[in-house]
C-alpha cells in the first residue's frame, strides 16, 4: 500500500522543520555566558524569587459562573512583586487547550514585559500517563501497566506523545517519571511505578525520559519538555505502606535496589529531579546533604534542577520536627541541596530565604548555585525566545495516531493470569452478563492523575471513550449483553438478581478492582478487596457458566479467596482511555494478550516476597508462593525455548558474554513474547538473591516461526554492593536462566 502526504500536511511539516532548526540548542559555553550575564544583573530578591514555586491557586479565583480564571492583581503580586519563577498545578481539574493558552500567555506577558529583567516563568505539571490535566488528551495505561508491556519502545512513544501534548498546552515541564521501585504493594502510588525490579525500572524510566526530552535531550525543540525523575530516594518503600511515611532502608539495599533507576535517568540526561516527601532511617530527604549533594551531585553527576515536593520544606518544621522554625527548615533544605521550593500556597520560602541571606546564615553564593541551574533550564527550554504556547501544535494534539499508540499500549499491557480449559477467547455469538464495580466506569480504568488529581470525576472524561461494558456491547450488540452492577466498590447491590442473570447467559464477565485514587487518599489497611466484591464473585460462580474475572486496579489486591472459582483472570491494571476496547479485543480474541507481571502478585496479605528473594527466605517451611510470580503472563498461543548458548564459559573484565536463545511459536496463532534473562550469582561475600533480571526483549512471532534472541553481558552486570557498601564484582560461578533453560559460566579476574 502506498501512502501519500496531503499538501497541507507537507507544508506544516516543512514549517515545523524550519522552526526546529531555528530553535536548535545553544552551545554550552554560550549558554553559560548568557546565564552568568543575567545572574550578575539580578538582585537578591529576584534570585530568591526564581527559587520559589507556587500553585495556580495562589493566582486564581472563580469567575461568576464558577469557572477558573486568573486573578490579575494576585498574579501581578506573585510574578512582579515577589519575582516568582515557577507556577504549577491545576485547579480543580483539567483545562481546555484554549484555557491553558490563556493562562500561560497571561503569566508570561507579566513575566517578560512587566518585570525588570523579563525572565519567563516555568510552568510545571504532573502529566503522569499522558497530558492528563488537559481536556481530551491522549491517556495511556498508568506506568505499572506500561511496565507490563515489557516494551521500552512503547514507553518511549508514550513520552514523545505526552511531551507534544503537554507542550501543546503551553507547559514545558513534566513532573514525571516516577522511578521508585515498587516493592511495597500497599503503597497508593504503586501504579505510578514500573514495578518491583530495579533493572526494569531503569530501562523503562530512561526510555520515557528520552521520549520526553529527545535522544539528544535538546529541550529547545518545540515538542519536547523537561523530564523530572522522582521521588528521590526510597519513597516507594514505606515500612507501613502508607503514603509519605518513613522508610527504613539499609545503605546496601538503597544502593542496590532504589538508586540504580536514578543513576540510569541521570545518564539518560534528565534535566530535573523531585525529592522524596518523607524520610529514610530517620533523616528527611529534603534535609539530607548526603543524598542531595554527596550522592546525587558528586556521585551520580546530576547537574540539573532539584525541586521539592508539595509543602515539604515547611514540613521539615511542621511534620518532621527536625527544624525549630519555618526559617530553620528553609536553611536545612538549602544546605542539603534543593534548588526550588514547591512552597506552594504562599511566599513564606521567599521571605525566609531573604532573611537567612541577610542574617548571614546562607551565603548569596549558595543562592547563585541554584538560580544558575534554574536559569539554565529556562534557556535550554527556549523560554526566553519563545515563552508563549505554540498554536501550531494544536493540530497534533490528541491525534488519531496518538490514540492508536495508546490503544496498542493498552493491548500489550493486558496480562492473562488464568485460562482454565482455554475459556478465553470467548465466541462472538454468545450471551454474556457483565457485572462488577469497574465494568462501566472510565474513572476506574484510569485511576488517579486523570483530568483531576484523584481521577474520580466522570464528568471530565471524553464521552466517546468506552468503558468495559460499552466496548463489549459494541462487539456483541446490546441484545447479547446483560448488565447488572452487582456491587459498588464496597457494598453489594441485589445479588439475587445477578445470580439469576448469570444462569441465563453463556458466560459472566466479572469486573472487580479499585476506585480511582492517588497519593494519601489512596491509603489502605490491607490488600484484601472489600467483602462486597468477593460476595459478588461467589454469587456468579455458582451459576455453572464460565466466569471471566477482569481486574482494574492500581496495585495487586488479593484474589486468593475467589481465584479457584474463576475460569479466567485478566489483569488490566489501569489501562487508560483505550482500556475498554483493548479489554474487549482480548476477551473476544481479536488481540492475543502478551503482558507479563512487572511485580509479584501476592497470595497472602503478609507474605509480600519479591522475586529476587534470598535463599534463606525459602528455607523450609518457607517458600516463594505468590498467587502469580513476577514475569508471569499467559498467551493464546504457546512459545518453546531451546538452544540456550553462551559464547564463552569464562568471562574476564573487559570481555563481553553473548547469550543466544531460540524462541519458537508452537501454537496456532501469532503472538508476542517477552523474553526475560535472569542471572544468579552462586556464591558471593554478601548473600546473593536467588536470581536477578538482567536483560529482556520482546519478540513477535507467527505460528511456527522461530527467532534467535541475543543478549550481551559484561563484568559490570555481575557487580553488586559489597560488605563496605561499595560496588564490586567477585570471581566465581554464575548461572544464566532464560525460559526455563540455564547455563553456567565463570568470572575470572
Amino acid at each position: 500500500m502506498v501512502f501519500t502526504i496531503p499538501r497541507r500536511l507537507l507544508v506544516l511539516m516543512c514549517v515545523l522543520s524550519l522552526a526546529a532548526a531555528l530553535l536548535a540548542a545553544v552551545p554550552a559555553d554560550e549558554l553559560d555566558q548568557r546565564v552568568d550575564q543575567l545572574l550578575r544583573q539580578m538582585t537578591l530578591e529576584e534570585k530568591v524569587g526564581q527559587m520559589t514555586q507556587v500553585t495556580i491557586q495562589v493566582v486564581s479565583r472563580k469567575s461568576a459562573d464558577g469557572k477558573h480564571e486568573l486573578d490579575t492583581a494576585r498574579l501581578y503580586d506573585t510574578v512582579v512583586n515577589h519575582h516568582v519563577g515557577s507556577i504549577l498545578n491545576v485547579d480543580p481539574g483539567a483545562y481546555s487547550l484554549e484555557h491553558w493558552h490563556e493562562i500561560i500567555r497571561t503569566i508570561q506577558d507579566l513575566a517578560t514585559r512587566k518585570t525588570r529583567l523579563g525572565i519567563p516563568v516555568i510552568y510545571g505539571i504532573d502529566a503522569i500517563h499522558g497530558a492528563n490535566y488537559t481536556r481530551n488528551a491522549t491517556l495511556f495505561p498508568q506506568s505499572i501497566g506500561m511496565a507490563a508491556t515489557w516494551n521500552p519502545e512503547l514507553v518511549r512513544k508514550e513520552g514523545e506523545i505526552t511531551a507534544l501534548e503537554v507542550r501543546a498546552s503551553g507547559i514545558p515541564w513534566n513532573f514525571n517519571p516516577v522511578l521508585g521501585v515498587g516493592r511495597q504493594p500497599l503503597w497508593p502510588r504503586f501504579f505510578e511505578t514500573y514495578g518491583e525490579d530495579p533493572y526494569l525500572v531503569s530501562v523503562l524510566g530512561a526510555a520515557y525520559i528520552k521520549g520526553l526530552e529527545g535522544e539528544d535531550n535538546d529541550l529547545s525543540q518545540p515538542t519536547r519538555v523537561a523530564a523530572c525523575m522522582k521521588h528521590y530516594l526510597g519513597y516507594s518503600f514505606p515500612l507501613s505502606g502508607q503514603d509519605r511515611t518513613p522508610a527504613w532502608i539499609p545503605e546496601r539495599m538503597l544502593r542496590e535496589i532504589f538508586l540504580p533507576p536514578f543513576r540510569a535517568a541521570t545518564e539518560a540526561g534528565v534535566h530535573t529531579l523531585m525529592v522524596n516527601s518523607s524520610e529514610i532511617n530517620g533523616i528527611p530527604v529534603h534535609a539530607s546533604k548526603t543524598l542531595l549533594t554527596d550522592v546525587l551531585r558528586k556521585e551520580l553527576g546530576f547537574r540539573g534542577v532539584v525541586v521539592t515536593d508539595w509543602y515539604d520544606v515547611i514540613n521539615l518544621y511542621e511534620r518532621e520536627k527536625v527544624a525549630a522554625s519555618r526559617k530553620e527548615a528553609a536553611r536545612l533544605a538549602l544546605e542539603a541541596g534543593i534548588d526550588m521550593s514547591m512552597v506552594p500556597f504562599d511566599f513564606s520560602f521567599y521571605d525566609d530565604v531573604l532573611a537567612l541571606v541577610r542574617e548571614g546564615k546562607i551565603s548569596e553564593a549558595r543562592i547563585d548555585q541554584s538560580v544558575r541551574r534554574i536559569l539554565r533550564l529556562k534557556f535550554e527550554l527556549g523560554l526566553f525566545e519563545h515563552p508563549y504556547p505554540d498554536p501550531n501544535l494544536k493540530t497534533q494534539f490528541a491525534s488519531e495516531r496518538s490514540r492508536r499508540v495508546a490503544l496498542q499500549a493498552a493491548r500489550e499491557s493486558l496480562t492473562l493470569l488464568k485460562n482454565r480449559h482455554q475459556v478465553l477467547p470467548l465466541a462472538r455469538n454468545i450471551r454474556v452478563l457483565v457485572t462488577g464495580p469497574t465494568a462501566n466506569s472510565l474513572a476506574r480504568l484510569n485511576g488517579g492523575w486523570s483530568f483531576t488529581w484523584q481521577g474520580g470525576d466522570e464528568s471530565y472524561y471524553p464521552p466517546e471513550k468506552l468503558t468495559i461494558l460499552e466496548a463489549i456491547e459494541q462487539k456483541l450488540g446490546k441484545e447479547r449483553v446483560i448488565y447488572l452492577p452487582g456491587a459498588d466498590y464496597d457494598r453489594t447491590l441485589d445479588l439475587p438478581a445477578v445470580t439469576r442473570a448469570a444462569s441465563e447467559v453463556d458466560a459472566v464477565i466479572l469486573c472487580l478492582g479499585e476506585p480511582a485514587y492517588c497519593e494519601t487518599p489512596g491509603n489502605i489497611n490491607d490488600l484484601y478487596l472489600p467483602e462486597a466484591q468477593y460476595a459478588l464473585a461467589r454469587a456468579v460462580s455458582g451459576a455453572n457458566v464460565p466466569v471471566v474475572l477482569v481486574l482494574a486496579e492500581g496495585r495487586p489486591r488479593l484474589i486468593h479467596p475467589i481465584v479457584e472459582q474463576m475460569d479466567a483472570i485478566l489483569l488490566a491494571y489501569l489501562p487508560g482511555l483505550e482500556g475498554g476496547p483493548a479489554i474487549a479485543e482480548v476477551l473476544f480474541g481479536e488481540v492475543n494478550p502478551s503482558g507479563k507481571l512487572p511485580f509479584t502478585y501476592p497470595k497472602f496479605p503478609n507474605k509480600l516476597m519479591c522475586y529476587d528473594y534470598k535463599h534463606s527466605e525459602i528455607a523450609k517451611p518457607n517458600s516463594y508462593d505468590p498467587e502469580f510470580p513476577f514475569g508471569f503472563g499467559l498467551s493464546y498461543t504457546r512459545f518453546a525455548y531451546s538452544h540456550l548458548q553462551l559464547s564463552k564459559k569464562i568471562l574476564r573484565p573487559g570481555d563481553s558474554l553473548e547469550i543466544q536463545v531460540q524462541v519458537k511459536n508452537v501454537g496456532k496463532r501469532a503472538g508476542k513474547e517477552a523474553v526475560l534473562l535472569y542471572l544468579s550469582d552462586l556464591v558471593r561475600s554478601v548473600t546473593p538473591p536467588v536470581q536477578q533480571l538482567k536483560r529482556f526483549a520482546k519478540v513477535d512471532l507467527q505460528p511456527g516461526e522461530a527467532q534467535t534472541v541475543t543478549f550481551h553481558l559484561t563484568e559490570a552486570d555481575l557487580r553488586f554492593i559489597g560488605p563496605d557498601n561499595r560496588t564490586i564484582s567477585e570471581a566465581g560461578e554464575f548461572r544464566i536462566s532464560v525460559g526455563g533453560l540455564s547455563q553456567t559460566f565463570r568470572l575470572e579476574k
